[in-house]
């Protein structure tokens, strides 16, 4: 098609040739608006269709994201004081008043559990971040190093897998001392084999793959083959473990502070709330039982959206 346009004797351009030039460029633009329209439905619809075929992850999502505002802006949930109580309030059961009903004191359990999401959240985090970087950085090391140093790493990884978690958390609390960042630090180093042996496996398999050995040929140094081909390529299932992980984290952080080691009362860590209402429960059985549900659906709603997204990854791969 020629692209000569006509011109008038005064030398501008024909009416119908710029009509037929803004004409075409509107249809082009109104075809590429209707492909991004398009684009934006079937993502959209995509979306609502994972949502359809999985309505419990759907719910986990729901109650995840209110756990997250709770630990992020506590106050929009419960904008009381968690530490102030009213003696004559004491002990009342869950009403209009007091949804999750009142301590022995007289302060409120719903305020006291909403406050103290900030804390069990923020060390559960912690934990999971300790256990992803350090045990990447071993397994990384591990399996491209091979040989003597692949043994010795390996071997102090199975001697961390032969201790229960739990014992191993408390070694290294006794180590480090109480306190909520020491009980995050302690969860972490306990999931760090674990962690270590998976970045292993993954390393192995990449570093024998083709795009590596040519970079090598190519005359590139260790270090630039482990950060740029083989570092980025291991990292999915490691990731993957580490929202695995968090709601076990979850869990593991509750149960040493139930048992006393977390942040020192009056703090409203969910594990120390359950604690504090054991003494009670005959007659105030929503002392122990609130938080503790609000620990068992935080867990399993982790765990079950973990699952419904590596789900999704597989399936998409």
């Amino acid at each position: 098609m020629s692209d000569t346009v006509a011109l008038l004797p005064d030398g501008t351009q024909h009416p119908a040739d710029g009509f037929g030039g803004t004409a075409a460029n509107r249809f082009d633009d109104a075809v590429a608006e209707r492909a991004s329209h398009r684009g934006r439905e079937a993502s959209s619809s995509r979306r609502r269709s994972w949502f359809a075929r999985r309505p419990a992850a759907a719910a986990s999502l729901l109650w995840l994201v209110v756990v997250l505002v709770a630990a992020v802006a506590p106050v929009l949930l419960a904008p009381g004081d968690p530490l102030a109580g009213v003696p004559a309030d004491h002990l009342q059961a869950p009403s209009a008043a007091h949804w999750f009903g009142t301590d022995q004191i007289g302060r409120d359990l719903y305020t006291r559990v909403v406050h103290g999401t900030s804390l069990t959240i923020s060390a559960a985090s912690l934990a999971v971040a300790v256990g992803v970087i350090a045990g990447s950085a071993i397994g990384l090391l591990s399996g491209f190093a091979g040989g003597r140093t692949d043994a010795v790493l390996m071997r102090a990884a199975d001697v961390l897998l032969a201790i229960p978690s739990l014992l191993l958390s408390l070694a290294v609390i006794t180590a480090l001392g109480f306190g909520t960042v020491n009980v995050a630090i302690a969860v972490g180093i306990a999931s760090v084999a674990s962690v270590s042996r998976i970045m292993r496996a993954e390393v192995i398999k990449v570093r024998g793959s083709a795009y590596v050995e040519a970079a090598r040929a190519s005359g590139n140094s260790w270090i630039r083959l482990l950060l740029r081909h083989v570092l980025p390529n291991s990292t999915g299932p490691v990731i993957a473990l580490g929202v695995l992980e968090f709601g076990g984290a979850i869990l593991a952080v509750s149960a040493l502070s139930f048992l006393g080691y977390g942040a020192p009362a009056p703090a409203p860590e969910w594990g120390a709330l359950v604690s504090g209402g054991r003494d009670f429960l005959r007659n105030a059985w929503w002392l122990t039982t609130i938080p503790g549900l609000v620990i068992a659906l935080t867990v399993l709603a982790a765990n079950r959206l973990a699952r419904g997204l590596d789900t999704e990854r597989t399936d998409g791969s």
